[in-house]
């Protein structure tokens, strides 16, 4: 087929709609009922499973973020002391650990969760100075600490 001019050329999309419908129909092939099979109840279902698929993955996020400061928090009770004043202190102390690998010290490695919960304590104490006394860190931790003067 020879075409003249642009316009008719670009007027001549037939075979892209077979492509679009395809692709909406493979996302929606395992739904129930007509759904996965007629284009226009396809779409509509589609695009509610898209919008739901979006606002999950923010809750999954949310979901994640609670269940590593239970998991922190049920730790720190184990070593009397809350939360909070866990977070807190480790913050003043300039330990960069975020809540992820702190819950993954208190569930896999138990020793090194009691040593920040030390260093914790000893800076809700008596402040940086004696957190870091000598510039030695407590049993079992290793760090990257620098002092400064």
């Amino acid at each position: 087929m020879v075409f003249l001019t642009a316009a008719c050329w670009i007027r001549n999309r037939g075979p892209d709609r077979y492509w679009k419908v395809q692709e909406l129909l493979k996302h929606a092939r395992h739904f129930r009922g007509r759904k996965n099979r007629c284009y226009s109840l396809a779409a509509r279902a589609v695009t509610g499973a898209f919008v739901y698929a979006t606002k999950a993955r923010a809750l999954k996020k949310r979901d994640m973020r609670k269940l590593w400061i239970t998991r922190i928090a049920a730790a720190s009770r184990e070593h009397g002391m809350k939360y909070p004043g866990l977070i807190h202190n480790l913050t003043k102390s300039s330990i960069q650990l975020n809540r992820r690998v702190i819950c993954d010290l208190a569930v896999t490695e138990p020793r090194s969760f009691q040593s920040l919960v030390k260093l914790a304590r000893a800076r809700q104490k008596e402040g940086f100075r004696a957190a870091l006394g000598d510039g030695k860190e407590p049993a079992g931790v290793f760090s990257r600490v620098v002092m400064l003067q």
